[in-house]
């Protein structure tokens, strides 16, 4: 079926909620806009959907997540009745059209004979994970679009181990919403019948007190005297994580850590901000403002669902932007020691970590008798080692981290969890001033120990049909013609991992993978550099990180500098 024939269909719907249908007469006028809505069904990949909120098989409205429901409970209804039984969990953010979607979701499951669990207020995404594992629910659904900008929702899945769903079960997930055709004919569930009936249970506050009570429990020093000492100042970008925050923090003794009160309310339209991202300098303007004034040690964001986060450190009058690297290394070095020096470090701890992630963290952790683990972009990853290493008893879970701002201290969580990481954060802080030291002198202390690691990320946005086109395109012109080279430094290997082959530049025999499948290409260059290139699996971006190390900054950054800007216009030139 032709998008115009899916976008006729919508329009002579007779029961199109008034919402969309308006939408719907608006874009009807624009024949690119109304391509872009239906050219495709928003797709449900291996870690959920995300998209921009409107009219159209391709936007995330009503239908597209009902039918996703309709999906997920074939799903569950195949696993038998114990799985319905045991439900699911479902949360939300502070986005535009969060409540409704979570309830629409809710109500698909409850139609279906599925018990459903529902938070009816803004909830964090590392307290659905949480929350899935404390109830012994089946599965868990968190409606967000983490970072993106206010025009995007999304629909995450979760295991009953708490984890986003490992790709053998996400394939099936995947496979059963693709079954249930078409979005319009799926008869919307009775909602009030269902909360009379029990088989939509409100959540309400129940789980907030045990999540925090575990979340105070990552603490290495709970009573000493850097807490009075130390001044952080905190805000949630407009999300979910502010209520749970004040309340942790103030439970963990913390006197001295105030909040920019303009951004602590849920609010999906983010008024204060251009972007919701703690990556993004412009989340911290009135953060930084409020440092200033109040003499502040550390800034602390959180992104709108409350699973990654930012952080920048006062240095003389101002104050300078961690990369989610230097938070995670700093994290790993002050984690790490807290454990030797309480000789609770054990022989077969692991810290893991993404194949785009700094490698400073795996020197850190193997100075420290740790060794490390890579596991392709996703928490998810990190979450099925974990549960895998519980099963083996191979390895201990020290510490799980990626390089865009997600960690994970304490694994009662299986996804990265920003309310630990702001208690862990300003813990560290804490305990290095009264060292005398900042977080930015911790850093350094780690770069002169093991090399300045430095890295980069440039984020390339093709929006649309023609944009996917050119970015499959691209990834197929690289397998096609391969480099040889990058900024004049030769290239030493390839991983390709949708081939799941590492192949040597010097005629070696070609090496097989163990990763899952993923549409990446990563290249090593023969000076220790490496570049990799991955589109993104939320957002319409084609990524290139880099990373480099030298013994000194100067060269570490000429180094970063040259790479950066001489592979981007490579990739121009092959996209044209």
């Amino acid at each position: 079926m032709s998008y115009q024939q899916t976008a006729e269909k919508w329009l002579a719907f007779d029961q199109l909620e008034a919402e969309w249908k308006n939408q719907l007469s608006i874009i009807a006028k624009d024949e690119k806009r109304l391509e872009d809505a239906f050219y495709k069904d928003l797709e449900f990949g291996t870690g959920g959907m995300r998209g921009e909120i409107g009219a159209g098989s391709n936007r995330m409205n009503t239908y597209t997540v009902r039918k996703a429901s309709q999906g997920v409970a074939d799903y569950v209804k195949a696993a038998g009745k114990e799985a319905m039984k045991k439900g699911i969990v479902i949360a939300f953010d502070s986005r535009r059209k969060s409540p409704e979607f979570a309830l629409e979701a809710a109500s698909t499951f409850a139609k279906n004979g599925i018990q459903a669990y529902l938070y009816e207020e803004p909830r964090t995404t590392p307290q659905l994970s949480f929350s899935v594992r404390e109830l012994g629910a089946f599965m868990g659904i968190v409606v967000t679009a983490s970072h993106n900008p206010p025009e995007y929702n999304g629909y995450k899945v979760y295991g009953e181990d708490g984890a986003q769903l490992n790709l053998a079960d996400a394939e099936a997930v995947i496979a059963y919403v693709q079954q249930v055709g078409d979005e319009l004919a799926i008869e919307a569930g009775n909602t009030e019948e269902y909360l009379q009936t029990g088989m939509i249970q409100v959540i309400g506050h129940t789980l907030d007190e045990a999540y925090l009570e575990k979340v105070l429990a990552i603490q290495h020093h709970q009573e000493f005297a850097g807490k009075d000492a130390l001044k952080v100042v905190f805000s949630p970008l407009h999300g979910a994580s502010g209520s749970t925050v004040r309340t942790l923090m103030e439970q963990a003794g913390y006197q001295n850590f105030m909040y920019v009160e303009e951004q602590m309310e849920p609010n999906g339209e983010f008024p204060t901000l251009k972007s919701p991202n703690p990556e993004e300098a412009g989340a911290f303007e009135l953060a930084m403002k409020l440092g200033k004034e109040t003499a502040a040690d550390v800034l602390i964001t959180t992104d709108p669902d409350g699973d990654r986060v930012g952080v920048a450190v006062r240095q003389a009058e101002d104050y300078v932007l961690l990369t989610g690297n230097q938070t995670g290394a700093i994290l790993i070095e002050y984690l790490l020691t807290q454990l030797k020096e309480k000789g609770q470090m054990p022989a077969n701890g692991r810290v893991f970590k993404t194949i785009v992630t700094s490698d400073l963290g795996r020197v850190i952790a193997e100075y420290h008798g740790s060794s490390t683990e890579d596991v392709l972009t996703g928490f998810k990853f990190i979450g099925e080692k974990i549960q895998h290493y519980n099963e083996t008893k191979e390895y201990t879970f020290l510490f799980g981290y990626e390089e865009s701002y997600g960690y994970l201290i304490q694994p009662f969580v299986r996804d990265k969890d920003a309310i630990q990481s702001v208690l862990a954060i300003t813990e560290a802080a804490a305990f290095y001033k009264m060292q005398g030291k900042t977080l930015l002198d911790v850093l350094h202390d780690l770069f002169e120990r093991h090399g300045y690691y430095f890295e980069g990320l440039v984020s390339i946005t093709k929006k649309g049909a023609d944009g996917a086109r050119a970015i499959q395109g691209l990834l197929t012109n690289l397998r096609n013609q391969p480099l040889t080279e990058v900024a004049g430094i030769a290239i030493s290997s390839q991983e390709d991992y949708l081939t799941q082959t590492r192949s040597f530049i010097d005629g070696r025999k070609d090496e097989n993978l163990t990763l899952p499948q993923s549409d990446v290409l990563k290249y090593f260059l023969a000076d220790g550099s490496w570049v990799c290139i991955r589109p993104s699996g939320t957002e319409p971006k084609i990524k290139y990180y880099i990373g480099v190390m030298s013994p000194t900054e100067a060269e570490s950054k000429d180094k970063l500098n040259t790479i950066t800007t001489q592979f981007t216009a490579e990739m121009e030139k092959r996209f044209s």
